[in-house]
């Protein structure tokens, strides 16, 4: 894939999907800054990790909840490289429970950690990308935010809430070619799927077309092509990666 900007900052990069996608887009050819709220070591590990295999990395600490960390996050980027070409705002928790038994607390933490976040990441994006007239940003979402989950009242608000604020983003940005697009996986393997009972996991594969869950590296293949040049039309656009579970 072809990728006119140099470099990428993946908020919540150290683990999960989020580390797949770094290493996906390092593969080709951007430095990847690596965001993490705590745990250096897992964020060191993955750099590590791109390095070895030709690539280029680094690490910035960020509570990415909190505006003036992640200002500072992307000015520090900015600072060290001349600019910012490509955002994915990754980034989340979960806090399931029945809506009955959720508090405030449960509810506003989940939004501030996957919607607010995500804001603070597309306004700044825009205002560091704006002066370059270039870039594009990828929101990760969740199928949960277009269907619902019993449950995840709070996770289905937020990513829901991140799927709207993605085309209202893509509508203001594009007079400066600026680009925001999201992702809407499914059932992917990590390490939380990892941990269900098999009985749990065939009930979920049964009721997905593709018979399977995905693999991170077909959410991070998906992430790569919504920032290159090869999506150059496209903006606003919510991608399934669900195996047909949703459509």
């Amino acid at each position: 894939m072809k990728f006119s900007g140099t470099n990428v900052l993946v908020t919540g990069g150290s683990r999960g999907i989020g580390a797949q996608i770094a290493k996906e887009l390092a593969t080709h050819g951007l430095k990847v800054w690596i965001n993490y709220r705590s745990g250096a070591d897992a964020a060191l590990k993955i750099k590590e990790e791109i390095e070895a295999a030709g690539g280029s990395a680094a690490v910035v600490q960020a509570d990415v909840t909190k505006e003036d960390e992640f200002v500072a996050a992307i000015k520090t980027i900015v600072d060290a490289d001349g600019q910012l070409s490509y955002l994915v705002n990754n980034a989340g928790i979960t806090r399931d429970k029945l809506a009955l038994r959720m508090s405030i607390d449960d509810f506003n933490d989940v939004i501030s950690a996957n919607l607010t976040s995500a804001f603070i990441g597309c306004k700044e994006a825009l205002k560091a990308m704006g002066k370059k007239k270039f870039g594009s940003v990828v929101n990760i979402s969740s199928i949960v935010g277009e269907m619902g989950n019993p449950g995840q009242t709070n996770y289905a608000a937020s990513k829901g809430g991140l799927n709207a604020m993605t085309k209202s983003f893509a509508k203001e940005a594009a007079a400066r070619g600026i680009r925001y697009n999201a992702i809407t996986p499914g059932f992917i393997q990590t390490d939380m799927t990892d941990e269900l009972k098999e009985e749990v996991k065939e009930e979920y594969i049964r009721n997905i077309p593709l018979k399977r869950f995905g693999q991170a590296s077909e959410v991070a293949q998906a992430v790569a092509f919504l920032l290159s040049d090869h999506s150059s039309y496209i903006t606003g656009e919510i991608l399934k990666v669900n195996g047909g579970l949703y459509v």
